[in-house]
Parts: C-alpha cells; sequence; structure tokens
C-alpha cells in the first residue's frame, strides 16, 4: 500500500479493519490516530515495542530516517517471512515424531488398561514369585487403573509450575537454556536457528545503514537463548571499546574460523554488508540440513522406545507363562 502512494494512515487503517486479530487491530488503530494527531509512525510503534518487536520499530525508523520507508518496510517483510519459515520448517519437521510418539502412548495407554489386568488374574492364582518386568507392568497396571487420574493431575500441575518458573525466573531459564545447549539434536538446532537468525537480521541492518553496535543491539535482543544471548551481546561491548567485530565475534566462540576470517575480510575491504549476508546464507544452509536429517536423526531414538516398550509388555507376559509351562512339563 506504502509502494501504491497511498497515505500511511490511510494504510494503517484499512489494516486495522482488514485484520481479525483484536490485539493488532487495537495496535494499528492507535498507530493510526496518533499519526493523525501529528505523530511519526516510529515515535508511535515506540509505545507498542512488546507487541511489535525491536527488529519492526529499528526498520520503521531507518525508513523514516532515508525517506525509504517502503523499502524498509519491504526488506522488514523479508526478514520476518524468512523467520517464520524457519520455524515452519521446524514444526514440519517435528510432527512425524510427534505424531508416532502420541500413536505409542495411545496403544501403550490401551494395553496397561485393558490387557494387563487380563492377565493380572492369571498371575495371582499362580502365587509365585514373579519376574521383574512383570512386577513393572502390574506396577504400572496398579498406578494407572487406581491413581490414573490423579498422575495426570500431578504431571499437569508439575509441568505448569515448571513453565511459570521458567517465565518468572530468569535464572532457572538461563539454566533451562544451558541445558537445552547440551541435549541431544536439540543443541544443534537451537545452534544453528539462533546464528541464522542473528547474521541475517545483523546482515539487513547493516546494509541499511545502521550502525553496528545499534544493529547488534536489535539482533540480540530477538535471541531467546539467554546464553546464547548473553555470548553475542558482548560482542557490542567490543565494538563499543575500539575492538574489530570479528574480534567480538571470536571471543563468543560461536563461530567457525573461516567465519571470523570472512568477516575479517569484510571489514577490511568495506563490503562488510556482503560478507554478513554470505554468513547468513551459510547458517541457513546449516539449518536447512539439520532440519531435513531431523527426522532421520530421531528414528532411532524412537525405535528404541517402541522397541522397549513391545519387549516389556512380551516379557511382562510371557515370562510367567513360560514358568508356568516348564513347571507343568516337570510335573508330568
Amino acid at each position: 500500500m506504502t509502494n501504491a502512494g497511498i497515505s500511511i494512515y490511510d494504510s494503517l487503517s484499512e489494516i486495522a479493519t482488514a485484520t481479525e486479530d483484536k490485539a493488532l487491530k487495537t495496535v494499528f488503530s492507535k498507530i493510526a490516530d496518533d499519526i493523525n494527531s501529528g505523530l511519526s509512525i516510529s515515535a508511535s510503534m515506540e509505545n507498542f515495542r512488546f507487541e511489535l518487536g525491536n527488529l519492526t520499530i529499528a526498520m520503521v525508523n531507518l525508513g523514516e530516517r532515508t525517506g525509504n520507508l517502503d523499502e524498509a518496510l519491504y526488506a522488514l517483510a523479508d526478514m520476518l517471512e524468512e523467520i517464520r519459515a524457519n520455524f515452519i520448517k521446524f514444526k514440519k519437521a517435528m510432527a512425524y515424531p510427534r505424531n508416532v510418539m502420541i500413536a505409542m502412548a495411545v496403544a501403550f495407554t490401551i494395553l496397561i488398561s485393558y490387557v494387563v489386568p487380563e492377565f493380572k488374574v492369571i498371575f495371582e492364582e499362580l502365587r509365585a514369585e514373579l519376574p521383574l518386568p512383570t512386577r513393572i507392568l502390574l506396577t504400572l497396571e496398579h498406578l494407572f487403573n487406581n491413581y490414573g487420574p490423579y498422575v495426570l493431575a500431578s504431571l499437569i500441575t508439575a509441568f505448569m509450575l515448571f513453565k511459570y518458573a521458567i517465565n518468572n525466573y530468569i535464572d532457572i531459564r538461563y539454566k533451562w537454556h544451558q541445558l537445552l545447549l547440551k541435549t541431544y539434536l536439540i543443541k544443534n538446532v537451537i545452534m544453528y536457528s539462533t546464528l541464522s537468525r542473528f547474521t541475517l537480521v545483523f546482515s539487513e541492518l547493516i546494509r541499511a545503514g545502521i550502525p553496528i553496535a545499534d544493529a547488534l543491539d536489535t539482533s540480540t535482543d530477538m535471541i531467546d537463548n539467554l546464553p546464547l544471548k548473553a555470548k553475542l551481546q558482548s560482542v557490542r561491548i567490543v565494538v563499543e571499546k575500539g575492538g574489530t567485530l570479528n574480534k567480538g565475534l571470536k571471543d563468543t566462540k560461536l563461530f567457525e574460523n573461516m567465519i571470523i576470517q570472512m568477516i575479517s575480510a569484510g571489514e577490511d575491504s568495506g563490503t562488510l554488508d556482503a560478507m554478513i549476508k554470505k554468513v547468513a546464507e551459510y547458517y541457513k544452509m546449516k539449518f536447512d540440513l539439520i532440519i531435513d536429517g531431523l527426522t532421520e536423526a530421531i528414528e532411532p531414538i524412537m525405535l528404541f522406545f517402541m522397541a522397549g516398550m513391545i519387549l516389556l509388555l512380551a516379557l511382562g507376559i510371557f515370562l510367567p507363562m513360560w514358568d508356568m509351562g516348564n513347571a507343568v512339563q516337570g510335573r508330568t
């Protein structure tokens, strides 16, 4: 709409009218009213920094300063679409493993609820020493059928408390994020998605003419993982003290030596924006490769759990029956 020459006020009013999201309707209506009252769009957006995000406000501010608001909005749209595309790609990659795990949980629940109780009567009549797998099965059956609602309520309560603690206590959230960075598969997904997002936003901001320190601020503000965010925030301190960008990035120990050399070459030749863009493309490629291979990497874990469930059921049910058959043959 801006490219078409429609006024900012009319554009925002139309967006506010067309959107079905109540929060966005309120935000854009208020911004349109502020503009009509003489405020700039960036000044009005400052009141909605939580809803709109630092990146949006930085790009709009840049567009106003340069007089190219339409180009700034277009670049912003490209960045947000790229970030969303990565998120959707991750969700699609996790859909198959998630569905398989849900199916396994449902199947196990049905077996525990309806199959194991039938054998429980037989095992009680034997009055013999039961093997460990059978005792585990009978314990699970007892807990599930007698205390199922309480166990479920306890799990839900524990999850809600854990979520509350993570959202409200930064120390707990920091420790949780540290643990995620040490977890198999998850650590690579978090690492490369973070570096891909950071370099993508940073390259666009540098290309648009935003100072390096401000670009670093905006780029790191979009990072969710606290340990990674703290390391990348330290880069700004190095730059403000007069150090080079490549030294600050090297000190974080998050970037490969090849990447540091590329950024150093970009700083020396005055082509930093182009080099950062290439780095962003490199980390996007790494992230895409991890996501594409995520299902194959998770399959062994799923097979392990599936095999363990089947083995527990088979041994728990058939071992006592074999013992009973051997005892009958011995008497004969």
